[in-house]
């Protein structure tokens, strides 16, 4: 009740600035003589945007970052993404072909990129056939109903089944999944992991490399090479693994 009377008095405070901002600024503009129309009709208020530093979703911001850099370290000739961040699929295609798989593909059209439809519980690939393939904070919602897909508690596993399944000898996986020490389901949003859950369910890889964007991450940005202490010490963090397949 009191959080929800502090929105509503800081909002009534920002739409005064807005308006005396664009007050302001109309005498400057008719100054200027620049031939830009000005009109309260055409107004599109930005009220939340002052502050001191720019804000940012951290998990989206450091996950990929942190993908990107490991192609563009291990250089694939091509690589295949199930269901990942667009930003991040969109960038990284400059310099690595992709072809980007989603249950609700998108109408991409970029050079080096194909966009194509796939059910990450039966994907379009023969057994150890893909040498690089990413599927970042997708699993968490497998089987949640979220996006369309069917209910099924067991969907994600399905889905980390099917990952290790086409995935080539001395193939590289890049895995990232919401994480804590106390794995829950929020539903329909997404499940959380704990360290030991991923590590089981992906124990015929080899862990190359474990990287954690915490849940203070704002102030200390990701954690590469963390340990499962770490991990668990998070109520809501980003786990990062990159797996390879020896077998």
């Amino acid at each position: 009740m009191i959080n929800g009377i502090k929105k509503i008095i800081k909002k009534i405070f920002l739409i005064r600035n807005f308006k005396k901002d664009y007050k302001s600024f109309k005498i400057l503009n008719l100054k200027s003589k620049r031939k830009f129309r000005l009109n309260w009709q055409d107004k599109y208020p930005c009220l939340y945007d002052k502050s001191i530093y720019t804000n940012f979703d951290s998990h989206y911001i450091y996950h990929t970052s942190w993908a990107a850099r490991i192609l563009a370290g291990t250089k694939p000739k091509e690589h295949i993404d199930i269901g990942s961040c667009l930003r991040f699929v969109s960038i990284a295609s400059a310099f690595v072909a992709f072809r980007f798989f989603d249950f609700r593909p998108p109408n991409l059209k970029l050079s080096n990129l194909q966009s194509e439809h796939a059910d990450i519980t039966s994907l379009p690939f023969t057994d150890s056939s893909v040498k690089s393939i990413s599927c970042m904070h997708v699993i968490e919602h497998i089987g949640l109903g979220r996006y369309g897909d069917q209910l099924d508690p067991k969907g994600d596993i399905k889905g980390v089944k099917e990952l290790k399944r086409v995935l080539a000898k001395g193939g590289q996986l890049l895995f990232v999944v919401p994480i804590s020490g106390k794995p829950r389901i929020q539903f329909n949003a997404h499940r959380i992991y704990s360290f030991d859950m991923i590590i089981e369910m992906f124990s015929d890889l080899k862990l190359i490399e474990f990287s954690l964007i915490p849940d203070n991450a704002d102030n200390v940005g990701i954690i590469f090479n963390a340990t499962k202490n770490q991990a668990n010490e998070q109520k809501y963090g980003c786990g990062c693994f990159y797996f390879i397949k020896e077998w």
